[in-house]
């Protein structure tokens, strides 16, 4: 049995619109590369943080994670801090695994969101 440790890993993605599909739609698309690139199973993850801009609340972004199966991960959504001339509709997540010692995260910054962790070219 391989010795394992505690990882996080962030992403982001831009929603298209302040509407519920729009918002479930990209954290979907955000989460399922996040597992894929990580090859993430549910039973690995600790826990998910979601956030969005003040311009994003017709959804909890969570709700993508529970269609995906993540139904005994716990997740909780919350407001990014609001400052000026940052990128707007935009979600966060950041997701807490085990993995074996050595694992390297892959971060996912999809779309514009990429302008976000430039200095991560491996992420984009």
């Amino acid at each position: 049995m391989s010795e394992e440790r505690l990882f996080a890993v962030r992403g982001a993605v831009q929603a298209e619109a302040n509407e519920a599909e729009a918002i479930v739609g990209a954290t979907e698309m955000l989460m399922r590369e996040l597992l894929d690139r990580n090859t993430l199973s549910a039973e690995a993850m600790v826990s998910c943080l979601f956030t969005t801009t003040g311009d994003l609340d017709a959804e909890f972004p969570a709700v993508a994670a529970r269609r995906l199966g993540l139904d005994a991960v716990p997740l909780i959504c919350a407001r990014e801090i609001d400052v000026p001339g940052a990128m707007p509709q935009v979600i966060r997540a950041m997701v807490h695994y085990y993995a074996p010692i050595g694992h390297k995260p892959a971060h996912v910054y999809l779309g514009a969101t990429q302008e976000l962790r430039a200095d991560l070219h491996a992420a984009q």
